[in-house]
């Protein structure tokens, strides 16, 4: 079976796998979350809008340890870079 180019071109920088995350995130109609160095414990959420906060995070599980829900509480909201 042939992988595409595009999945080639994907996999030889690894480095932008995060964006994937975020554009299937928005597609679904959900806030993307991410940690980025200087924000401590806290997450970054953007809105599909284009909206940016830091927030704090909590994740819900099942009884089996699965994620089931996200609760963020806003910090602050971030001004667009």
């Amino acid at each position: 079976m042939e992988r595409s180019l595009l999945v080639d071109r994907l996999l030889n920088n690894i480095n932008n796998i995060h964006e994937l995350g975020r554009q299937r995130a928005f597609e679904l109609g959900n806030p993307f979350y991410a940690k980025f160095e200087g924000d401590g414990e806290h997450y970054r959420k953007e809105l599909p809008t284009g909206e940016k906060y830091l927030v704090s995070v909590k994740i819900i599980t099942d009884e089996n340890d699965m994620p089931v829900k996200v609760e963020d509480t806003i910090i602050k909201q971030l001004l667009s870079e």
